[in-house]
């Protein structure tokens, strides 16, 4: 659905994108997870024929973005980060309005507008202003309006971003469904939580590069393992048990006051090596763990 080979963007002698390689298939869905400033929003932008590369090429659908860009941002649904919502409209004027740039008939249009308005629980609020309504309609808004030309590839900059906890499930439940309905979906994501419930694949992306690609579970697996073993420990004692878990060869890292221990497969042998064993505790890994060992933890920016 969306194939990107070699993209780079630099703007004079700032490169923000370095080269990336990145396939989207058909019905999945995928996060692009990162930082600010690691390109995600550059690459969206690429992909939806808003910002030529430098170099590189983009493929959606098949069509060649340098070529065919108009066809191509008419089979896309884009929900941006920032509300754009036009507040000297209603609701429903919002999504009749949008509808006039895909040159859709105004009762079909209409018709659309209320099936988007009723998923995402805003048909009660059509001819409301948008000054009206709550951060968390406002942004249920914009994702309807992002379906309103009923697109195969659906992009969500940072979907539930703002959203209290009964919005936020309110709006996985709905792409959910849409997956369901074989929308391909592409989510530029900070949040992890959403990147490892939602998506099939994850991209980690850090400083202009795609470091990682795979399912949150196999990323997992292969970067810290399915458990992360918790050490506290004086800083006094540091040295004495890294040294210890490398002779061993038994990988950590030091986080605030703990060592983490990753892939541990014989329990005992830690256990052993710790001086006091409740000082050691054990938790499931996440995707934060394998982006920090990916990336480190100091702030770039």
């Amino acid at each position: 659905m969306v194939k990107a080979e070699g993209i780079r963007k630099s703007f004079g002698s700032k490169i923000v994108l370095r080269g990336i390689d990145l396939q989207v298939n058909e019905g999945e869905t995928l996060a692009i997870f990162g930082p600010n400033g690691a390109g995600k929003t550059t690459l969206i932008r690429m992909i939806t024929a808003v910002s030529p590369p430098t170099t590189g090429n983009i493929w959606v659908l098949g069509y060649d973005l340098k070529a065919h860009a108009r066809m191509v941002k008419a089979m896309l649904g884009v929900v941006p980060q920032a509300d754009n919502l036009d507040p000297d409209l209603t609701v429903l004027q919002n999504l009749m309005t949008f509808a006039r740039y895909f040159e859709i008939p105004r009762q079909e249009a209409r018709q659309r507008s209320m099936e988007v308005l009723r998923l995402f629980q805003l048909d009660d609020r059509c001819k409301g202003k948008i000054d009206e309504l709550s951060g968390g309609m406002k942004r249920r808004l914009l994702i309807a309006r992002g379906l309103i030309n009923q697109p195969r590839i659906l992009i969500l900059d940072e979907p539930t971003i703002g959203l209290d906890p009964q919005a936020k499930y309110l709006v996985w439940d709905k792409l959910r469904e849409l997956k369901s309905q074989g929308v391909t979906q592409l989510l530029p994501t900070q949040n992890m939580e959403e990147a490892s419930t939602l998506c099939d694949r994850v991209a980690i992306m850090h400083q202009g590069k795609v470091l990682a690609l795979d399912t949150p579970k196999k990323l997992i697996a292969q970067y810290v393992g399915d458990d992360i073993w918790e050490i506290e420990i004086n800083s006094g004692e540091w040295d004495k048990l890294r040294g210890k878990l490398e002779n061993n060869r038994l990988e950590s890292e030091k986080v605030g006051g703990k060592l983490h221990v990753f892939h541990v497969s014989d329990r005992e042998l830690l256990r052993r090596l710790v001086d006091i064993p409740e000082s050691l505790s054990r938790r499931h890994a996440t995707l934060e763990d394998v982006f920090f060992k990916i990336t480190g933890r100091t702030l770039a920016e």
